[in-house]
C-alpha cells in the first residue's frame, strides 16, 4: 500500500510541493514501521493470554483429578485401617487361645503355631500395604495443597486485574463524561477497555486533521493513561464503505483510517508523559463496521487499553 501510494505522489508530483511530499513519505514509511511492530507485539501478547488460559485449564483439571484420587486413597486407607484392626483383634485372640492350649498337645500347638505365624505374616502385609498407602495419601495431599495454591494465586491475580481494569474503566468515563453526547462511549470487554469515538466529534469529512473539541477529549484521555505504564493502546481508524475517491492523500478508505489514527497517536503522545512504546496506530478501514445500517457510527476512532497479564503467565508457568 505505501509503494501505492508514493507512486501515486510520484505521478501527481507536479502538484505537490517537493517538501510536502517528501514529509508524507516519511510518514507513512513510519507508520507501517510502527504498524509491523505493533502487529507483532499484538500477536505475542494475544499468544500468551490463550496460552495462559489453556494452562490455566490444565491446572484446574488437575486439581479435579487430584481430588478425586485422595478421596479414593483415604477410602482404600480407611478400609485396610478396618481390616488392620479386625486382624490385629483375630490375633490377639489367637495368642490367648495359644496361652491356654499351650498343654493341650504338641500337634494342636503346632497347628496353632502355624495358624499364628501365618496371621502375623498376612498382618504384616496389611501394615505394610497400610504405610505405603498412608505414604501415598501424605503426597497426594501435599501435590493437592500445592495446586490448590496456585489456583487461589491464579484467581486473586486476576481479581486485581479485573479490578484495576474496571476502576481504569470508571476514571478513563469520568474524565470523557463532558464528550458523551458528542459520540463517544466508553465500555468494558474481554478484559479490555475500549474507548469509541465518533468521527464527527475528531474530524472533519475526509479530513485526518483532529478538531479542537475532539483534541480536548484526546488531552484529557491522555492525562488519565500517561500514569498506567503496564498498558498496551491500541488506535484502530474505521471508515465507513462510502468510497474515497480522490487524487491528492489520502486516496482510499485504507489511507484515511491509518492516517487519521495516527493522528490520535500523535496528539496522545505529544500531550502526555505516555511511553511510544505503548501505542499502535492501526487502520481497519471499513471492514469492522459496529452498525451496518448507520455510517455515521462506523466512521469512528477506537483506542483499545489492554492490560498487562505478565504477572498471571509468571504464576501459570511456575515448577
Amino acid at each position: 500500500m505505501v509503494r501505492f501510494a508514493i507512486l501515486a505522489v510520484v505521478f501527481l508530483g507536479a502538484c505537490v510541493p517537493a517538501k510536502k511530499y517528501k514529509d508524507l513519505v516519511e510518514r507513512e514509511k513510519k507508520c507501517s514501521e510502527e504498524l509491523a511492530q505493533f502487529k507483532t507485539s499484538s500477536l505475542d501478547f494475544e499468544g500468551k493470554a490463550k496460552d495462559l488460559e489453556a494452562r490455566y485449564d490444565v491446572v484446574k483439571k488437575e486439581v479435579s483429578k487430584l481430588k478425586a484420587d485422595t478421596s479414593s486413597i483415604g477410602s482404600s486407607y480407611r478400609i485396610l485401617q478396618t481390616q488392620y484392626d479386625k486382624m490385629a483383634l483375630q490375633n490377639e485372640s489367637l495368642e490367648k487361645a495359644f496361652d491356654k492350649l499351650r498343654i493341650a498337645g504338641s500337634k494342636e500347638t503346632a497347628i496353632l503355631q502355624a495358624e499364628l505365624e501365618g496371621k502375623n505374616i498376612e498382618l504384616q502385609r496389611k501394615e505394610d500395604a497400610l504405610l505405603v498407602l498412608d505414604s501415598e495419601l501424605k503426597s497426594k495431599e501435599q501435590l493437592l495443597a500445592e495446586r490448590e495454591q496456585r489456583v487461589n494465586e491464579l484467581e486473586e491475580a486476576i481479581k486485581r486485574k479485573d479490578e484495576a481494569t474496571r476502576l481504569l474503566k470508571t476514571k478513563v468515563a469520568n474524565a470523557l463524561k463532558g464528550f458523551e453526547s458528542q459520540g463517544l462511549t466508553v465500555i468494558q470487554k474481554n478484559g479490555k477497555i475500549y474507548v469509541s469515538m465518533e468521527a464527527k466529534l475528531l474530524f472533519a469529512s475526509g479530513s485526518t486533521l483532529v478538531e479542537q473539541n475532539g483534541k480536548n477529549a484526546l488531552i484529557e484521555l491522555a492525562k488519565v493513561l500517561e500514569v498506567e505504564k503496564e498498558l498496551e493502546i491500541i488506535v484502530e481508524g474505521h471508515t465507513d464503505s462510502d468510497k474515497l475517491v480522490s487524487p491528492n492523500h489520502p486516496k482510499s478508505n485504507w489511507e484515511l483510517s491509518v492516517l487519521r489514527a495516527t493522528s490520535v497517536v500523535d496528539i496522545l503522545l505529544s500531550n502526555s508523559q505516555m511511553s511510544p512504546s505503548q501505542l499502535m496506530a492501526a487502520g481497519r478501514s471499513e471492514y469492522h463496521p459496529v452498525d451496518p445500517k448507520d455510517k455515521a457510527k462506523n466512521r469512528r476512532i477506537e483506542i483499545i487499553i489492554s492490560p498487562n497479564l505478565n504477572e498471571l503467565f509468571e504464576i501459570i508457568s511456575k515448577d
